[in-house]
């Protein structure tokens, strides 16, 4: 079963610690956005592969938009 990881809220992309085909644990960093001048880590909900990454580094987006799939 896939999950999402979601932005929590309007950002930028600032890094990307995970590729598609790596393994991460639940509260793992995947991504690593900026917010309100902060970085904010984006951690894994769910511990498996990720799948899929729907976003790049310097990429906006969006509260609630989907970053990346786990399965």
């Amino acid at each position: 079963m896939a999950t999402t990881v979601e932005a929590p809220m309007v950002g930028k992309i600032l890094k990307v610690e995970k590729q598609v085909g790596e393994s991460v644990e639940e509260d793992e960093v995947v991504l690593v956005m900026e917010a309100m001048k902060m970085e904010i880590p984006i951690v894994a909900p769910v511990s498996g592969v990720l799948k899929e990454l729907k976003v790049s580094v310097g990429q906006a987006v969006e509260a609630e938009q989907e970053l990346a799939v786990i399965e």
